[in-house]
């Protein structure tokens, strides 16, 4: 019966850390594309909305925009992002900025590389709170499993 109250922590740590590297490795994406200096002309292909929640929740929507560029080597780039701005339509033109290399790595957002990092560092805060609590709560749990009877 132990194994529950250890388990479950457990399970919501591993959850964590791996949001916390999901969004690292998304802010670092970022990062490399804006700091690469690299530009291109892309054309929107497609917006579209997705929705979240609902029911006894409140719904969420998020607009996606679907882009194509060609890059620097000759390579045609077709990525998606959410967030973009509501005022770029099918068949719009605009900046991305991107990295090369074996994927290459796109954005049409414009950089705003204090308020990513701030917004990552409170994810990152948020979810190794969460970690601190599952430790915590089986820290406790040993400590008073230790002084019942068997």
């Amino acid at each position: 019966m132990d194994v529950i109250f250890y388990l479950g922590p457990a399970l919501i740590m591993a959850l964590a850390v791996g949001m916390a590297c999901f969004v690292v490795r998304s802010w670092l994406r970022l990062r490399a594309a804006w700091s690469s200096g690299l530009t291109a002309e892309a054309r929107c292909l497609r917006v579209y909305t997705t929705t979240h929640g609902g029911r006894d929740s409140s719904v969420r929507t998020a607009l996606r925009h679907v882009y194509e560029f060609t890059a620097r080597d000759g390579r045609v780039v077709r990525f998606e992002e959410e967030g973009g701005p509501g005022t770029v339509i099918e068949g719009d033109f605009v900046t991305v900025r991107y990295a090369e290399g074996a994927r290459v790595r796109a954005t049409a957002l414009a950089p705003r590389r204090g308020l990513a990092a701030a917004g990552t560092a409170g994810v990152l805060v948020f979810l190794g709170g969460i970690v601190v609590l599952c430790v915590g709560f089986m820290v406790a749990y040993a400590t008073i499993s230790s002084y019942l009877p068997l």
